[in-house]
């Protein structure tokens, strides 16, 4: 499962903060049997992402996990740019997500976090937090292998269904 992580924050991008949200998805991806390979910053900039998360599609990631810019701010535009990029929505995961983060705290109904397919590769975005990375990762990841072998199938029947 060759996973791409995004860092989606300016203040990362531009060396006055830590990278701790995509150090902690990167790990936790790791431990669910992905393989990060790729870890990109990039600024809270609606068309660098995009550029970013295209160079990742190309580059033929299974999977793609963003971290960052997804709150109420003007600078939040990862959903944005994420659906510019998408083909096809796949709303459970940003959903369940959702769902979980509620159950930690009540602001969790602000993120805007999304999910969805382009091509043959999931892409999910996550907040820019470390604790609810934390929180939120092991709730997509038992499906992660299921979405792979899914999405890499070539019509017919779903394996195992």
């Amino acid at each position: 499962m060759k996973t791409a992580v995004i860092t989606i924050s300016t203040s990362v991008a531009a060396g006055r903060a830590e990278d701790r949200s995509g150090v902690e998805l990167a790990e936790l991806a790791s431990a669910a049997g992905a393989e990060v390979v790729a870890r990109e910053v990039v600024a809270d900039d609606r068309a660098a992402i995009e550029a970013v998360l295209r160079r990742q599609l190309d580059a033929g990631v299974s999977l793609v996990f963003t971290t960052g810019g997804t709150g109420l701010t003007r600078d939040d535009v990862t959903p944005e740019a994420t659906r510019a990029v998408i083909e096809r929505d796949a709303p459970g995961f940003a959903e369940a997500m959702r769902a979980q983060s509620l159950r930690h705290t009540p602001l969790g109904i602000l993120t805007r976090g999304v999910s969805g397919i382009a091509g043959r590769t999931l892409i999910i975005n996550f907040p820019g937090n470390p604790k609810a990375i934390r929180e939120l990762f092991p709730v997509i990841a038992p499906t992660l292998e299921h979405v792979v072998t899914t999405l890499n199938h070539e019509g017919g029947p779903t394996p195992g269904h």
